[in-house]
């Protein structure tokens, strides 16, 4: 079991004394579950914060497969940064750990390569035998087919590893980060998040919306109103997307551009940024209830990694690199991570979540899983491409979570020492799904950071 009361009661006071009238909104216990804030800064800023920060700079994790030429699928791509902080550095495939490059779908081990190397050779044979029956039109319906039979349970538009336009990225030399991008370009992409994909109608106002006239005092009570009177399903997919944002703000606030001269960027904490994006006072009330989302986002991917440790425990499992030594370490990391949390006590209950009658339940399932693919195809639709990279990891990280919430079933029944049909990742998922619970991590850690200045201000 983590901490005490007393360490949450200290955890509290502290909060009190630096961060003022923000403390007396944002504490006590989140809606929709059983888990208090004060619990999870103590969670995790002592004992998943420094776990997931050393997991993320192993080399399994840090290389990420992805494609940031893909055009807009909404609108024409007439907003492309040219501010030079925008830019992604790709890195050479001669620095990719060769166990990675020779990955593809579904490899994690050395064995594992070669089981599934059998099992896509013996699938090929059996689609030359359906071939030799089928016309030519009859063959694209098929492939069409297992296509979409294969993305059912996917909750996000994946990037194909194949393409030549994608490209390995290193996390760890492209850090997320205020790059500068902002503005109309910026304000589209999450205004058409919002309005199109939260299950809103147009006439409902939500708050300090920038591309919407203004309505004054407006303090949001029409918005909240509408939103508490929406079933469960559809509140929490509002507070998800709501604490992703509210996460990448927090980002783009610790790690904002303070100096550029003499040939020397400096990047740091910026204060009045952070106050401005979340001040009760500047932001009607509205940053309280944004870091509550945040709270609210942690303890679903948190429940996902829960769920998923039985996949990740197996034998076959190694996060192949082609380092043995390597591997073992990673291995090793990511089931610390996986142990604390199993001894977290106030995980999300999803059961909940899609629990009525049958039709109705897999129906809204479906809405919602389709809602969210088509946010992570907005991602392709930011102007900066360091901004679009951590934009669509931290998409997929989410989107990989709820993949994981909704297969329990299928994660239940998974054999100990041979590839499963019924539940896979990719290693893109992995890589996704780890580093996205890694931003948030941090993002806990740095409101810590931001009482602190706070407190030295005052």
């Amino acid at each position: 079991m983590f901490g005490t009361n007393s360490n949450v009661l200290t955890a509290s006071f502290f909060f009190f004394i630096i961060f003022g009238p923000l403390h007396s909104k944002l504490t006590g216990v989140l809606d929709d579950c059983f888990c208090d804030i004060e619990s999870i800064d103590v969670f995790n800023n002592f004992k998943i914060y420094p776990r997931i920060q050393k997991l993320t700079e192993r080399d399994y994790f840090r290389y990420y497969k992805v494609n940031l030429k893909r055009p807009c699928p909404f609108w024409p791509d007439d907003s492309q940064c040219s501010i030079k902080d925008c830019q992604v550095e790709p890195c050479p495939e001669s620095k990719i750990p060769v166990g990675i490059k020779a990955g593809n779908y579904n490899k994690y081990s050395q064995a594992s390569n070669t089981r599934s190397d059998i099992e896509e050779c013996e699938h090929a044979h059996e689609l030359g035998a359906i071939n030799s029956t089928l016309s030519n039109q009859s063959k694209e319906a098929f492939e069409d087919w297992a296509r979409h039979d294969d993305a059912q349970d996917h909750f996000c538009e994946l990037d194909d590893e194949t393409s030549p336009d994608a490209q390995y990225v290193d996390l760890l030399l492209n850090p997320e980060r205020y790059t500068g991008y902002k503005g109309p370009s910026a304000w589209r992409v999450w205004n058409s998040i919002y309005e199109e994909n939260c299950f809103k109608p147009r006439s409902v106002y939500r708050p300090l919306n920038p591309l919407a006239p203004s309505r004054g005092d407006d303090d949001g009570e029409g918005f909240y109103n509408w939103l508490e009177g929406l079933c469960l399903e559809k509140r929490v997919f509002y507070r998800l997307i709501s604490g992703l944002h509210t996460s990448i703000n927090i980002h783009l606030c610790a790690q904002y551009l303070m100096d550029e001269g003499w040939g020397k960027t400096v990047w740091g904490p910026n204060v009045r940024e952070f106050r401005h994006r979340f001040d009760p006072a500047e932001t009607k009330g509205e940053g309280t209830r944004r870091l509550k989302n945040l709270y609210f986002l942690y303890l679903i991917e948190l429940r996902a990694l829960y769920k998923v440790a039985p996949y990740f425990e197996r034998s076959i499992v190694d996060l192949y690199t082609g380092s043995a030594q390597e591997d073992a370490t990673t291995k090793d990391l990511l089931l610390q991570i996986f142990n604390e949390i199993k001894a977290f006590p106030m995980h999300f209950d999803e059961k909940s979540m899609f629990a009525g009658h049958k039709m109705e339940a897999k129906t809204l399932k479906e809405e919602f899983r389709l809602h969210f693919k088509n946010i992570s195809r907005i991602m392709d639709c930011v102007g900066c491409n360091k901004c679009r990279l951590w934009g669509k990891l931290q998409t997929q990280g989410l989107g990989t979570a709820l993949k994981i919430l909704f297969s329990e079933k299928e994660i239940k029944n998974l054999p100990e020492n041979s590839p499963s049909k019924g539940f896979q990742l990719t290693r893109q998922e992995v890589v996704a799904l780890m580093n996205a619970f890694g931003r948030l991590s941090t993002s806990i850690k740095e409101l810590h950071n931001f009482r602190t200045l706070l407190s030295d201000q005052r």
